[in-house]
């Protein structure tokens, strides 16, 4: 008799919505995290805001998460694609794709505490935390794992989802490389009021000072993100508030008028990871640790959601079988299953990363010439804005559950 049929490491937003997703399946669930849930230092339910997908409000809903996050829920409704001192510009509308919206945004701490309070209402789950998993043995029939944290102990689960981060102790363990493509950049987050809200509008600004963008979250508020090379924001992380305000205002020409109630700014590398494998042996490799993508187009979260949903459906396929869960064949078939979305969307931010971030006259004209394709040319806009969504190439039992064909 095993201690778990699924131990996830890791208890940030990914594996708690793994853990959330497999709650009405007859499994013993574990999860260990490094920080207490619920404390004020866990880094993944901190005062940042995620755009969700409506794909993963979808899966959100599907799981029953989402009525605990609808209420702040901000929708994006229309975006506003432009580039200083050019005169090409579109709008994406949600209109386009029959949706209520582009995406939600949400802040961290809400998501935390909804997949929190969903965690605590399940009997077959057990939460292990404040802990780590420190060594992984690989065995024919199981997995055998120390977790330190107060007294070390080993336990045995029949699957090991690794979802500790794009720096995965375990994957390193395993000898599982990762692939690292560094843009060279950093984007700078913080929120901020704006004095001409627009009621579900976001934007998005290509200027040679970098690429900003505000993402609603409610009233005034905003979410506002500044990408330029590092040198730049580590600068403009020190700038007096009215400076930075100043600076930032400039950029979008009085498009949203004045900006104030500066919040706190952080700033994150640009960089693309990706695992070489996503499995070895009975261990699975999920979220950031198989795929960090850059924040540039708030693609990462949406992926791994889409992720959790297929392995959680894949799972309780093999529940229903009872087949055996940590099988080689089945862990393959889900990598298998997730291949097409997880590299169109690598590629698809790649694109967007190195196209938008790009100062080069050249680069500027391409830009231009795509944001008049993407005005001028319906099919163009409509694979845009399906791929923006998370609603492209959806083919799995789960996904069409959660989005169109």
């Amino acid at each position: 008799m095993f201690d778990f049929d699924v131990l996830i490491a890791g208890g940030g937003l990914v594996g708690a919505s793994l853990a959330a997703a497999l709650a009405p399946l007859p499994l013993k669930v574990g999860v260990v995290e490094a920080v207490a849930f619920g404390a004020p230092g866990q880094p993944s339910y901190d005062e940042r805001v995620t755009a969700l997908s409506p794909s993963s409000q979808r899966i959100f809903a599907r799981i029953g998460v989402w009525p605990a996050l609808a209420a702040e829920a901000a929708p994006i409704r229309e975006v506003h694609v432009s580039e200083r001192g050019c005169f090409a510009k579109t709008r994406l509308n949600a209109q386009e794709l029959g949706v209520e919206a582009l995406g939600y945004v949400v802040p961290n701490r809400t998501i935390g505490a909804a997949l929190s309070g969903c965690l605590s209402r399940q009997a077959n789950l057990q939460m292990l935390a404040p802990a780590s998993v420190t060594t992984v043995t690989l065995r024919p029939e199981c997995v055998v794992a120390t977790v330190a944290g107060g007294a070390e102990r080993q336990v045995t689960s029949r699957l090991l989802v690794a979802a500790d981060g794009a720096q995965s102790e375990i994957r390193k363990q395993l000898g599982i490389a990762a692939r690292v493509w560094d843009y060279g950049q950093s984007a700078l987050v913080c929120n901020l009021s704006v004095g001409r809200p627009q009621a579900g509008g976001a934007y998005e600004r290509f200027t040679d000072q970098g690429t900003l963008a505000l993402l609603p979250m409610g009233a005034e508020r905003y979410a506002f993100i500044w990408t330029a090379d590092r040198a730049q924001i580590e600068k403009l992380l020190v700038l007096p508030e009215a400076e930075f305000l100043q600076a930032a205002e400039a950029l979008f020409n009085g498009r949203v008028g004045g900006l104030s109630r500066l919040g706190k700014r952080q700033s994150y590398p640009l960089k693309l990871v990706r695992a070489a494998a996503q499995t070895r042996g009975r261990v699975l490799v999920l979220g950031n640790a198989a795929h960090s993508l850059s924040p540039i187009a708030a693609q990462g979260f949406n992926l791994s959601l889409r992720d959790v949903a297929v392995l959680a459906d894949v799972l309780g396929d093999a529940v229903e079988r009872n087949a055996d869960i940590g099988a080689a064949s089945l862990l393959a078939a889900y990598v298998k299953s997730r291949r097409r979305d997880q590299t169109g969307t690598a590629v698809f931010t790649d694109m967007l990363t190195r196209t938008f971030s790009n100062p080069l006259r050249s680069v500027a004209l391409a830009r231009n010439a795509g944001l008049i394709g993407l005005e001028l040319l319906p099919f163009l806009r409509r694979q845009f804005l399906l791929r923006s969504a998370g609603l492209a190439g959806m083919r799995t039992r789960s996904v069409r559950e959660v989005g169109p064909e």
